[in-house]
């Protein structure tokens, strides 16, 4: 009787680790990547003229704190409006770039 239980605990075990290794193996992971643009940090005064003129325009209050390019010419404008600081995204031309 021994024997018959012993023997049967074993089949139960041996395939409860088959089922599991079974089901690990089926599974893929899944590795998301975000991109992280690189910008460089450029003075102020050589910023594109349409994008000053852009940013003073539609921020009329707006300080401009510091700017930054990075490979693609997007400008990203560290600014204050109003006391509150912001980061606005512009391209060569001025126009408004939302980023997420």
């Amino acid at each position: 009787m021994k024997k018959v239980v012993l023997t049967a605990a074993i089949i139960l075990g041996g395939l409860s680790t088959f089922a599991a290794s079974a089901f690990a193996m089926n599974q893929t992971e899944k590795i998301e990547i975000i991109a992280q643009e690189e910008y460089k940090e450029i003075k102020l005064e050589a910023l594109p003229q349409a994008v000053k003129d852009a940013l003073a325009s539609d921020f009329e209050t707006a300080t401009l704190d510091k700017a930054y390019v990075n490979a693609e010419q997007e400008y990203k404008l560290d600014v204050t409006i109003d006391g509150t600081a912001s980061t606005v995204y512009a391209d060569k031309e001025g126009n408004w770039i939302e980023k997420k």
